[in-house]
């Protein structure tokens, strides 16, 4: 490690100062939120916790990094997956005088730590993007404790380089369901008697569904069937098994899968264990709220791994979620107990500058509800694109990330609810920027944003458009348009896998006659023909190889799915 890097390490550690015991940040004591004071009697300061560009090296480094395709590997499985990434970076890795010049082949080994069992030996060519390596599982015991591992890249005499992870191979679960994350794309694959014992791909869409009203009530039964029966595929429970077990039940009947809520419970880790071993075996769970704005509160950073710990060794076959409500405070310690980050930004009907505290607002003052937004729908776009970018000035990989839509208003913060337009809009852009989930706050909800919501439904979750948006991965796609300066005024994104593309496109403008825009796909990705008209009322055309969109009216969604010859 250079000096830089240590001076950069040093500086982070001096970020987190005091944060390690109770609340985290600076003038502990004093009411804030995400680390920022928010009542007038308070002076402004700089919060700090802040996700920075680490220092540039000098030259360029080899950043060697492995991770297992899968978050874990059950058994019965013969082969495992590793992903193995060899890439140039300014940040982080170790010097390897070979970048300078044309690479020869790298010999590598993965092996099981501190045992030194090989599974693997492979020859790569740097650079190496997202390559997938098998390796054979029959030859280890299945466990509840995960393998450390280690590769090691040899090039002729230059100093060996290496990285470490660690993976899951677990004994088959004979009851309820299970799910895995996809450490190369990020989508959900899900197991339970309904999909009869397959892992399926699982783009969960749905709301948090409230206790009163809904779970709770008298009626929750009737209730539960037309909320599955509008289209909904999934809900985030905010009740307890104790308290709504026959519901829950009714829920396995339906097959509407459910992340459990712990949110109330997670810094009391006697209280986590007896709702996981109470919730664990049911067939309609896929994972675990741990923990909801953490950040915003300034929970200590041990609390979310402390219950992850307590979690896995009861439950080690579902993930687990924590809710960011803050643009940039302590990202690395707030999401290291956790394998999907959820973000609420909720941007709709803020007052942006002056918030109902009688505070202004901006990075180091006030609390208006959505942290450093801007009050529109690209605020939702931009968090995806910000907690992506703090991953790569950590080095971490990626975790799975899940858009939580605003579909309310009110606690004077948000003076109204979005619009039918509003809602589509972000729930398109959330998918493009990288969300693997939609779940909405709050059910019940008015008639029009529900069946709104619902209508949207089926046109994300019926094949192909599920499984290509959960097996691939949302890339952004350059957008021509014959009129000046207005093809920043579109935003679209495309997932591909084999010879099927699904493309969103959300606009800004309305474009008016017959002008249109062109899609620019990369050149190894040429368009057949259209496949399916999903959503919008554009007109698209596949002519001489180009995709385009005609039609194009200002805040709507567009979604085809058109056939591809890869080259």
């Amino acid at each position: 490690m250079h000096w830089s890097m240590v001076a950069w390490a040093l500086a982070l550690v001096t970020r987190l100062g005091d944060a390690v015991d109770k609340e985290t940040g600076r003038n502990v004591g004093w009411p804030r939120w995400c680390g920022k004071v928010y009542k007038p009697e308070y002076p402004s300061f700089d919060p700090g916790g802040q996700t920075l560009e680490p220092p540039r090296n000098g030259d360029e480094l080899l950043n060697l990094k492995i991770k297992p395709r899968w978050s874990i590997f059950l058994q019965g499985e013969h082969q495992g997956q590793f992903i193995l990434n060899a890439t140039p970076s300014p940040w982080f890795g170790q010097q390897w005088p070979l970048l300078k010049t044309t690479p020869p082949p790298m010999d590598i080994v993965v092996d099981i730590q501190p045992e030194n069992v090989v599974l693997l030996r492979a020859t790569i060519q740097v650079p190496l993007v997202d390559s997938i390596t098998s390796f054979d599982l029959d030859s280890l015991a299945p466990r509840l404790e995960p393998y450390r591992v280690r590769v090691t890249g040899f090039t002729g005499n230059e100093i060996p380089i290496t990285a470490r992870t660690e993976f899951y191979y677990l004994p088959e679960k004979t009851s309820g369901s299970v799910t895995r994350l996809d450490n190369l794309n990020g989508g959900f694959h899900h197991r339970s008697p309904a999909t009869h014992g397959r892992f399926e791909p699982f783009l969960p869409y749905g709301f948090y569904a409230s206790c009163d009203r809904f779970l709770c009530d008298k009626n929750s039964r009737q209730l539960i069937k037309k909320y599955h029966d509008d289209g909904f595929n999934s809900l985030v429970s905010l009740t307890t098994v104790f308290d709504s077990r026959a519901e829950y039940e009714y829920m396995e009947s339906l097959d509407l899968r459910f992340m459990y809520d712990l949110r109330s419970y997670y810094k009391n880790l006697t209280a986590v264990r007896e709702q996981v071993t109470a919730i664990k075996d049911s067939q309609a769970i896929f994972a675990y709220w741990a923990s909801d704005e953490p950040d915003g509160h300034q929970d200590a950073f041990h609390l979310v791994t402390d219950a992850r710990d307590v979690i896995r060794s009861i439950d080690p076959y579902h993930p687990l979620a924590v809710t960011l409500n803050c643009q940039d405070y302590y990202y690395g310690p707030y999401t290291a107990g956790a394998d999907i980050v959820m973000e609420d930004a909720y941007p709709i009907g803020i007052n942006t500058t002056w918030s109902k505290w009688g505070t202004t607002c901006n990075t180091t003052y006030g609390d208006c509800g959505c942290d450093n937004c801007r009050g529109g729908v690209y605020d939702v776009p931009e968090r995806l694109d910000i907690l992506a970018r703090h991953e790569r000035w950590l080095n971490l990989w990626p975790k799975t990330k899940v858009h939580n839509l605003q579909a309310f208003h009110g606690e004077g913060y948000w003076a109204r609810s979005p619009s039918l337009e509003e809602l589509n809009a972000m729930n398109a852009l959330a998918l493009m920027h990288g969300s693997k989930a939609q779940l909405a706050w709050l059910w019940p909800t008015s008639d029009d944003e529900g069946r709104h919501l619902a209508a949207f439904a089926p046109h994300i979750l019926a094949n192909p458009m599920r499984d290509l948006i959960v097996r691939g991965r949302a890339t952004r796609a350059r957008v021509e348009c014959a009129v000046d300066k207005l093809h920043d005024q579109v935003d679209a994104a495309y997932w591909q896998v084999g010879d099927k593309l699904l493309l969103l496109l959300v606009s800004r403008v309305t474009l008016e006659g017959n002008h249109g825009v062109n899609i620019a796909l990369p050149s190894c990705l040429v368009p057949q023909r259209v496949v399916q008209d999903v959503w919008g009322n554009g007109r698209w055309l596949v002519q001489r190889g180009q995709l385009s969109l005609s039609l194009i009216r200002a805040m709507s969604v567009y979604m085809v799915v058109v056939d591809v010859m890869v080259v």
